[in-house]
């Protein structure tokens, strides 16, 4: 009968033996911003969606997702990333005493949070970041080649190769898995060829955008190097408008064109003045106007007392005629 009764206890401490480990992966932070694909542990991560202990965290090759975790801190993981929340003890509800991530491959931006600086420590193929109240960005390659860029406070790079400090802005450290290690100095474009990939430290040359307060560090000159910022050149030759802006002027000179009509107009009526004086050669009017005038007995009726004295003068040789006639005839009875 014992052994019977055994059985249910037993059933029960596996269960809780089961439930356990689910019980200890506490959230340690949650997502405030993602884009394009994002996934967790338990599958895809949407904004707000809680982080936890352990947990992997991974991007496409467009993703991107920002993290803040409970004291504070921020992480971003860009696009084709790999990263582990390896560790996180609690100190209290405002800090941690240990944070720490494995950083497989890909690209990120760390902000410290409220903890102590020893509290925090990233974990790269290369070596290990020590952080003092700072903000960096940095990248691991396929092959584990590793570049950190100091934005803010302090920073030191640990690997094989020995150690080299971070002390100011734009600092910059490439090493690789083998403990080759590059002296730190002003980050530039050159960076990019160094690491080969043109992706690489997206968040400084503006390939990604970040937002919020974590989005507004960054800069270094690097920009130049994006192919967005060589897109972000081409709205100069959108001043193409500015051949639109000469058609004002082209406008005017139409108007110019009608202002030769405007002469014309009164040039074109001329001839309706000239017309009296193309009436000159109806001055015949006035000779007749003239030999109406004659009418009144002035000079002109001389032309008809002329036509009078020659009707006159006809009758006169008529009527000699007559008497010659008449003198023939009877000079012709008296013979």
């Amino acid at each position: 009968m014992w052994g019977w009764r055994a059985v249910p206890v037993a059933m029960l401490g596996i269960a809780l033996n089961g439930a356990w480990p689910a019980l200890a992966a506490e959230p340690v932070g949650q997502a405030v911003v993602i884009k394009t694909q994002v996934t967790g542990q338990s599958g895809p991560i949407e904004v707000d969606t809680r982080v936890h202990r352990n947990e992997r965290i991974k991007t496409s090759q467009s993703g991107l997702g920002q993290f803040v975790f409970r004291d504070g801190t921020k992480l971003a993981v860009g696009w084709g990333s790999s990263v582990v929340i390896d560790k996180y003890v609690f100190d209290d509800s405002q800090s941690v005493k240990k944070l720490t991530i494995r950083a497989a491959k890909g690209t990120f931006r760390w902000v410290s949070g409220n903890s102590s600086s020893s509290a925090y420590q990233i974990l790269t193929p290369a070596g290990t970041i020590g952080v003092r109240g700072t903000a960096f960005d940095f990248y691991v390659g396929p092959d584990g080649t590793t570049a950190v860029v100091l934005l803010n406070g302090a920073a030191s790079f640990c690997g094989p190769g020995g150690c080299r400090q971070l002390q100011q802005r734009c600092d910059c450290v490439v090493a690789k898995p083998n403990g080759d290690m590059s002296a730190a100095r002003r980050v530039d474009p050159s960076i990019l060829a160094t690491l080969g990939n043109q992706r690489a430290l997206p968040f400084l040359s503006g390939n990604q955008r970040l937002a919020g307060g974590i989005g507004m560090l960054g800069g270094c000159n690097m920009a130049s190097a994006a192919p967005e910022r060589k897109d972000r050149a081409r709205p100069p030759p959108a001043v193409a408008p500015a051949p639109q802006r000469q058609d004002p002027p082209q406008r005017q000179a139409e108007p110019q064109k009608e202002r030769p009509n405007k002469p014309d107009k009164p040039h074109h009526d001329r001839p309706h003045h000239d017309k009296p004086h193309h009436d000159k050669p109806d001055r015949p009017d006035k000779h007749d106007g003239h030999g109406r005038h004659d009418d009144d007995g002035k000079p002109g009726n001389h032309g008809l007392d002329h036509r009078g004295h020659e009707r006159h003068h006809d009758r006169d040789r008529d009527h000699d005629n007559d008497r010659n006639r008449d003198r023939g005839h009877n000079f012709n009875r008296g013979r």
